[in-house]
């Protein structure tokens, strides 16, 4: 049996390794939406590899950015979760999408969007809830243990009750 203080640090460690790793599938989704897979497979071989290349060391460049600009709400999402034990797949895509969404409009504040990025962030959005779900929140679960038990039925050694006649 685990001591309150291990449980605590695993969840520590669990949520630091899910937002990590939430944020690389973020940074890889938006790289995907910079280098369609659609145009990189009508290249060449050799343009092909140099271009998929291209695209991971972009996706290592942007994942630092994703991480600094979601730290604060994916962390006060994650308490939220940890204390409140909340382990729906739907909770962390729509905190995803909500953290996505709050980062677009910070970086979109002084410019005209278009309906493609807010597409990009969405969706990077929306991968990294899910991708954080599958790695770190869905073990945010109750702890199993015995129910209580309620007792008689009530009506246990009752009389039914009278049916009253009808018209």
């Amino acid at each position: 049996m685990l001591g309150r203080g291990m449980r605590i640090a695993l969840s520590g460690m669990r949520i630091a390794l899910g937002f990590a790793l939430a944020s690389l599938a973020a940074g890889l989704t938006l790289v995907a939406f910079v280098y369609a897979p659609a145009d990189l497979e009508s290249l060449r071989a050799d343009l092909g590899a140099e271009r998929l290349s291209e695209a991971g060391l972009m996706a290592l460049h942007v994942t630092p950015w994703v991480a600094v600009w979601a730290a604060v709400p994916t962390l006060a999402g994650a308490l939220f979760a940890e204390v409140r034990r909340v382990a729906r797949w739907w909770f962390y895509a729509l905190a995803g999408i909500a953290t996505a969404a709050a980062g677009f409009v910070v970086v979109h504040e002084a410019s005209v969007p278009s309906l493609y990025q807010l597409a990009a962030f969405l969706s990077s959005g929306l991968v990294g809830g899910l991708a954080y779900w599958a790695l770190a929140g869905r073990f945010a679960r109750p702890k199993p243990g015995p129910r209580p038990n309620p007792g008689p039925p009530a009506s246990a050694g009752a009389p039914p009750p009278a049916v009253a006649p009808g018209p």
